[in-house]
């Protein structure tokens, strides 16, 4: 069974370690992405169209709203993963450019100095460090990874900028009320789009799918709730837009890769 060892939540973002063995669904966060094995057997990730082997002398690298998903190679006993969620405003609080966090390639070697990076910081997080420990910690990682990926890196890659007035629309409507209930065709009637034409102009400016970008903005708010209040799972649910707690128990775990009861149990907020 998947289960959360360690999960920090902070300004920075996120900073988990994790003993997965199950796939997940194609997925996207609004932050950086940035996954280290560190014990047991090599997995797969694919991010867009590209399937990687992630052992431990490699580090994969996932832009914001960049799709990917894990696909475990031991089923049985899973393997052990540090995971870095990267808020872009806590990286570059005053971008000077469009292109904000966004890494120059997605899969690149582990440096002996790297390995011993991660492999200290993934400690540290399994040790509940005190925030300032593990925000600086965390800190000379991420900057780290971020040099190491643009080393022979081909060009700067496009960011995603939403032109679009229609699909704006259609954002600002997702957001207001993120929740299983929502029917994207109504969203694309909001917008003055028919519904191919607006699942086709959401992909081109976004980079995802209406779906994709929905049940990100769902996990967002399923994260938020484990580990800001008390509320109970099937509340939460509820508030989702699920029908019952075992429907919203799927969507997590197909997410996640675990239950919202165990993710809950692992995670801890750092406060300034």
């Amino acid at each position: 069974m998947s289960r959360a060892l360690a999960v920090f939540h902070g300004r920075f973002g996120r900073a988990t370690v994790y003993q997965l063995n199950r796939p997940f669904n194609v997925h996207a966060h609004r932050e950086g992405h940035l996954i280290f094995h560190v014990g047991g057997t090599p997995a797969q990730i694919d991010v867009s169209e590209q399937r990687l082997l992630l052992k431990d002398d490699t580090v994969v690298a996932v832009n914001p709203w960049e799709p990917h998903n894990f696909l475990p190679t031991d089923m049985d006993h899973g393997a052990i993963f540090f995971v870095l969620y990267v808020n872009a405003e806590w990286f570059a609080p005053q971008p000077a450019s469009a292109q904000g966090l966004r890494f120059g390639r997605t899969f690149f070697p582990r440096t002996e100095t790297l390995d011993r990076l991660i492999r200290r910081t993934a400690a540290l997080v399994c040790g509940a460090p005190s925030l300032r420990s593990l925000d600086c910690e965390l800190r000379q990682l991420i900057d780290s990874c971020y040099e190491e990926s643009w080393q022979a890196a081909e060009g700067a890659p496009a960011a995603t900028a939403v032109t679009d007035f229609r699909v704006r629309k259609s954002i600002k409507l997702m957001s207001e009320s993120p929740g299983a209930e929502i029917e994207l065709d109504a969203i694309a009637r909001e917008a003055g789009l028919s519904r191919p034409h607006f699942y086709r102009l959401f992909r081109t400016q976004t980079g995802v799918t209406p779906h994709l970008y929905m049940n990100t903005l769902i996990m967002e708010q399923a994260l938020d709730a484990l580990v800001a209040t008390e509320a109970p799972i099937a509340d939460i649910g509820f508030d989702l837009g699920f029908s019952s707690q075992s429907g919203f128990t799927r969507f997590f775990a197909a997410n996640v890769g675990m239950a919202p009861t165990d993710y809950r149990r692992a995670a801890k907020v750092l406060r300034p």
